[in-house]
């Protein structure tokens, strides 16, 4: 009888294995470990550059939901990801994984959905990137899945949504912008990568196109992007949001520890008709009994949201900052505040409401219990730097160079938010009609 050989199936190989295995959902628990890019601040300016230990493996896709033209462009990308770059494995949410795994060729990698406010198990230690398919929501979104994690993989947002304050590339561009975010800073590493001895049985999507053929060793070696020509890392701060009780105990309802926001946390009266009266610290001193329909307290990042539409100023996204804006103030001697992000600020629910709670929204996500007399809402900027002086907190966020501007990389963000706010647009149509 012959003896039967165990061979071990290492994790870059598991495209490659056999017919049955494909058109399937895979656990993200099968994945390895999470590679971990590292960002150095470039000389010129205060964007940072990003630099891979090793090459990324695992790819989280999000989308913007129930729009076909996206589901399809989801389903190219994907493609061409898995065919083009043979060691990635693509990870979906459970609701897209189900809609177009049988669509694909080679298995997808999902989560078990959680319960409450709670994150997917593993998705933070086995993400190397994300990128987004969507507009602002669903960047807000993908930001979401990492709400309890101190760290987030770099993202990569593709613009095809109605709002496009945080998008950065177009979509025709995406086999571009993922090879430059995929040979970013890693040279040396590169030239020792190991490829399956054989390629993928897919056809290409574009067999013409040498973004599509897959890479070999002499394709790595010709096209690393070296030390000076790395991706540029725009890092978003958030807040630390935590809500307690009366007696300073963190609300049950809540997952241990902090919640991250990218964009804000609003404390609101949802379905009441009544204004609500909330005490408002700065720095643990009173300042103020704010009597409004809410208060917003948002990122620099959030400050084009709600906190725009109320009034409140624009903020530049590196600029390490709180805003506190009042929501339809009763007094219209409070005016939104600009402050330091390390300076706290807690939100208390008064004693003299007439209604019984109020309602918190994290990045526009309910908590699922509202918070009643005495309880706070206590906001804090996070730390995006280590003790060793490593960039490590943030949203990592993957922008797009400006031809011919290399020394003006920030760019990006005012001639966008330019083109999104119309400022000193003419009135009446574009072709001068009145």
């Amino acid at each position: 009888m012959k003896s039967l050989v165990r061979c071990r199936i290492l994790p870059w190989r598991r495209h490659f294995s056999t017919t049955a295995r494909r058109r399937v959902t895979r656990s993200i628990e099968e994945l390895p470990d999470r590679v971990k890019a590292s960002y150095v601040q470039r000389p010129s300016n205060t964007l940072l550059s990003l630099h891979w230990p090793s090459p990324p493996r695992n790819i989280l896709i999000t989308k913007k939901k129930r729009t076909p033209g996206i589901t399809e462009s989801l389903i190219e990308y994907s493609t061409h990801l898995s065919t083009t770059y043979p060691s990635i494995n693509i990870i979906l949410d459970p609701d897209s994984a189900a809609e177009i795994h049988e669509q694909l060729s080679f298995p997808v990698y999902t989560w078990q959905k959680p319960s409450g406010n709670a994150s997917p198990q593993y998705l933070p230690d086995k993400t190397d990137l994300v990128c987004t398919l969507g507009g602002d929501g669903t960047i807000l979104r993908a930001s979401s899945l990492f709400a309890h994690s101190a760290t987030v993989p770099p993202v990569l947002s593709f613009a095809m949504g109605t709002i496009g304050f945080l998008g950065e590339w177009k979509f025709k561009e995406y086999k571009r912008a993922f090879r430059e975010v995929y040979m970013s800073g890693a040279a040396d590493t590169y030239a020792k990568l190991e490829f399956p001895d054989h390629q993928p049985s897919i056809p290409l999507t574009s067999p013409d196109d040498p973004l599509d053929k897959p890479l070999s060793y002499a394709d790595i070696r010709g096209k690393a992007m070296g030390s000076n020509r790395t991706a540029r890392i725009l890092l978003r701060n958030r807040l630390k949001v935590g809500v307690f009780s009366p007696t300073g105990q963190r609300i049950d309802a809540l997952p241990a520890g902090d919640t991250y926001a990218l964009n804000e946390v609003i404390v609101h009266r949802g379905s009441s008709p009544h204004l609500k009266i909330i005490d408002v610290f700065i720095g643990g001193r009173f300042l103020t009994e704010g009597v409004a329909d809410g208060m917003i307290i948002s990122s620099p990042t959030g400050s084009t949201a709600y906190s725009l539409s109320s009034g409140g100023s624009i903020v530049h996204p590196l600029v390490p900052s709180l805003l506190l804006t009042p929501i339809c103030p009763r007094s219209l001697s409070f005016r939104p505040l600009v402050l330091p992000a390390e300076i706290p600020i807690t939100l208390r629910f008064g004693d003299k409401n007439r209604g019984h709670e109020v309602e918190v929204s994290i990045d526009g996500k309910r908590i699922s219990d509202g918070i009643g007399p005495g309880m706070e809402v206590r906001v804090l900027g996070e730390d995006v730097k280590n003790e060793a002086g490593e960039w490590c907190g943030g949203v990592p966020s993957i922008v797009r160079g400006v031809d011919g501007l290399e020394d003006r990389e920030d760019d990006h963000w005012v001639g966008g938010l330019n083109a999104l706010l119309k400022f000193n647009y003419p009135f009446g149509d574009q072709d001068g009609n009145p």
